[in-house]
């Protein structure tokens, strides 16, 4: 089986081409420079949104398009330029991507697109799911739902269109794990904010094997959530971190000093929703990392999967 990775050289999409490889497929990650790319029987580049490129002549036989593109959301202050390329970046990806699914002489059975969980509105108290109709009304929501009308026009080309949403993908290298890590590393991890703003979370294995079980399960299209099926409130991820570093977990860091530190960026610490992954888990998809402990205790000290927190 072929696919096709757009993002795939980077945090989620590098796991994704692990899991990918390993259970048989073929996969071509576009990519604006091939220059020193490594192919091996399984893995090949292809250049695509730079000048002369024709990356459909390329992808002859991909079956699923996976994109993951778009500039990140935390590495800088949200300016009003990068809310612009922010925005820009997931738009022109997903109209490339769609043009190359139609210009292809077979069309591909399924469009994976990426989106965020950033979509629902800000609550400490509601819960939601894919059957949510509620969305918020900040910066985040405006982008998501920009992102996904321009992929829901390959599900009007015939093509099986999947919505995944992610919650806040937990790697030990890379990702906003590293950064929330670092001040425990510090001796200066604690509550953030009020702590009771909800963390919906996935191991970035559980999030790479849950885009493979998308790209593999026909029956599923639309939005999905891709979280652990046990979120967390930002406190208690962090009590639970403190334990798993072997850190205190002391030092209060308000919301007025975050806001005025990250500007409007801060909304990604301070806010959250409790989101749950009701479409996989009626599916039959299997978390191997259900809970939080688990997760941070196989990224950093390699003991497996824990059952409880």
């Amino acid at each position: 089986m072929k696919a096709a990775i757009a993002g795939g050289t980077g945090f989620i999409g590098k796991a994704l081409t692990n899991e990918l490889v390993k259970n048989g497929y073929d996969v071509y990650i576009l990519t604006r420079n091939i220059d020193n790319k490594k192919e091996t029987d399984s893995i090949h580049y292809v250049q695509w949104l730079a000048a002369g490129a024709a990356p459909e002549k390329q992808l002859q036989g991909v079956s699923v398009f996976i994109n993951l593109t778009g500039e990140s959301l935390n590495s800088g202050r949200w300016t009003d330029e990068r809310k612009k390329r922010i925005l820009d970046s997931r738009i022109s990806s997903t109209r490339e991507i769609i043009r190359i699914m139609n210009a292809l002489p077979d069309k591909s059975s399924a469009l994976i697109n990426a989106s965020a969980i950033g979509i629902y509105p800000n609550s400490d108290t509601d819960t939601f799911t894919e059957k949510s109709r509620a969305v918020g009304n900040d910066f985040l929501t405006h982008t998501v739902n920009a992102w996904e009308k321009e992929a829901v026009q390959a599900d009007k080309a015939g093509i099986r269109t999947v919505l995944a949403r992610f919650g806040i993908i937990l790697g030990k290298e890379d990702g906003a794990l590293p950064r929330m890590a670092m001040p425990y590393r510090l001796f200066a991890g604690g509550k953030i904010g009020s702590g009771r703003q909800w963390m919906s979370w996935i191991h970035v294995k559980d999030a790479a094997r849950a885009l493979r079980f998308a790209a593999e399960n026909g029956m599923l299209e639309g939005p999905l959530n891709v979280t652990a099926p046990n979120p967390v409130r930002m406190n208690d991820f962090g009590k639970t971190l403190a334990k798993v570093l072997g850190r205190p977990h002391w030092l209060f860091v308000p919301a007025p000093a975050l806001k005025a530190g990250l500007g409007e960026m801060s909304t990604l610490i301070l806010d959250g929703q409790r989101v749950l992954p009701e479409t996989l888990l009626q599916s039959g998809f299997q978390f191997e990392f259900p809970l939080v402990r688990g997760a941070l205790d196989d990224l950093y000290n390699g003991r497996g999967i824990i059952k409880r927190d």
